[in-house]
């Protein structure tokens, strides 16, 4: 099996990982499309279908980077009122150019700030949801976070990379989300830097079972995930106790 490199964490992540994001802000949504072959837009769309948000409800959308996800909870029902969230203003500035074109009028906004410390009241949301960015976050810090804002009976819903269970699989994968997606990205996203460390932030994240467990450690019911590309792709979900 091929090992797999070891992850560099610097002396300030937090920083380090919003600077790397400021800089691949302009080419990010491209990038997304060319190194997953477009079968990101899928997996969004699943994600949403678990979300099963209420008409009319109030979304949060956490790490929401160019809004990808709040973008397509607001095709999937208009009535939403989306509150999109990041650390990283480059990314919300993409974000809101993008509104007038793919929020199609509804109501989205977008705000910065850090999904372990939420500037909303509790049990504000009907719903929350995050696309490939729990790998960049404190994990227990953002599920308290989470359970938090949201109100009884409603559903957190998180879409990652995972590592899959299968070891020839995870073998092949391996091989292109360390060696080939960096190359990639560098291309096509402009900094072989970052698509060097976004691939290394999933060496130290837990496995789809330990980040099952700690949602229900967090206070989340009904929790449980779907895997997708055999095992690469995990949808997590669960439940705020009604």
């Amino acid at each position: 099996m091929m090992p797999m490199p070891t992850a560099q964490r610097p002396p300030d992540k937090g920083a380090f990982v919003r600077d790397m994001f400021a800089t691949i802000a302009p080419r990010y949504d491209r990038a997304n499309r060319v190194i997953s072959a477009g079968m990101d837009e899928a997996w969004r769309k699943r994600a949403i279908a678990l979300l099963a948000a209420p008409a009319g409800g109030r979304i949060v959308d956490l790490c929401c980077g160019t809004g990808d996800v709040a973008f397509h909870l607001l095709r999937t029902d208009p009535s939403l009122h989306v509150a999109g969230v990041d650390f990283c203003e480059p990314m919300l500035e993409g974000a809101r150019a993008r509104a007038p074109r793919d929020a199609r009028g509804g109501d989205v906004t977008f705000t910065q700030g850090d999904v372990t410390r939420l500037a909303f009241d509790d049990a504000s949301f009907d719903g929350a949801i995050m696309g490939f960015s729990m790998r960049n976050v404190d994990i227990d810090a953002t599920l308290r976070e989470v359970r938090r804002v949201l109100r009884p009976g409603a559903r957190f819903v998180n879409l990652d990379m995972s590592k899959a269970p299968n070891a020839v699989w995870r073998t092949l994968f391996n091989l292109y989300f360390y060696q080939v997606v960096p190359i990639i990205g560098g291309i096509v996203g402009g900094s072989r830097q970052a698509y060097t460390y976004l691939p290394n932030s999933l060496t130290n994240h837990p496995d789809a079972n330990a980040l099952r467990d700690r949602f229900t450690r967090a206070g989340f019911t009904d929790s449980g995930f779907e895997r997708r590309m055999g095992g690469a792709i995990a949808i997590h979900y669960g439940r705020v106790p009604a």
